[in-house]
């Protein structure tokens, strides 16, 4: 677990759940120009004089509307991706609500790896991404990740901070349930 400031453990999380975190600011802007967008519908809606007809002005203003929709909540649900370790689980939840959510059981799970390098542009952009030849990943910014080998052969990439820490409490636990493991 994490040490909060001045080395104290922060009171409301249990000593056997590790949580952390990764945060992509520049979603915010996408999510800016998304609410942007539904402005203009709103505002063609609201003051357009209705002269060039109303099939034209309806279909911009549900293009806008929609297109603005699309990339306001498209962005806001990849703003953040938060992982918790518990002793049984690991969480992989996405945005501000919490979806896409994605819940592994530390049996499904062979081993853990550090990555220093998850990028974007390996797996096509951010968010929620598979590849055939890569396996699965949540993708919120550039830098530091884990790397889950699972049981039937995928593999599953989480961008996080302090992604170390994460993999030996992973590495920790799935030691805890191999068989011949030290009961805990």
């Amino acid at each position: 677990m994490r040490d909060h400031r001045h080395g104290e453990k922060p009171p409301h999380v249990h000593p056997d759940v590790w949580t952390g975190r990764a945060t992509n600011r520049v979603q915010w802007l996408l999510a800016l120009i998304g609410a942007a967008c539904m402005a203009l519908g709103i505002e063609l809606a609201v003051d357009s004089a209705w002269t060039s007809g109303i099939a034209p002005l309806v279909m911009a203003v549900v293009g806008c509307i929609a297109a603005g929709l699309l990339v306001l909540f498209g962005t806001l649900a990849f703003v953040h991706v938060a992982l918790r370790v518990d002793e049984e689980h690991l969480e992989v939840r996405c945005g501000h609500i919490g979806v896409p959510r994605r819940r592994i059981p530390l049996s499904d799970v062979v081993g853990a790896t550090y990555t220093s390098h998850v990028t974007p542009r390996h797996w096509g952009g951010w968010g929620y991404r598979w590849r055939p030849e890569m396996g699965t990943a949540v993708v919120v910014r550039r830098g530091e990740g884990v790397v889950l080998e699972l049981w039937d052969g995928h593999t599953f990439t989480i961008t996080v901070d302090d992604a170390e820490a994460a993999v030996r409490v992973i590495k920790e636990r799935l030691g805890r349930t191999k068989p011949g493991a030290a009961a805990h």
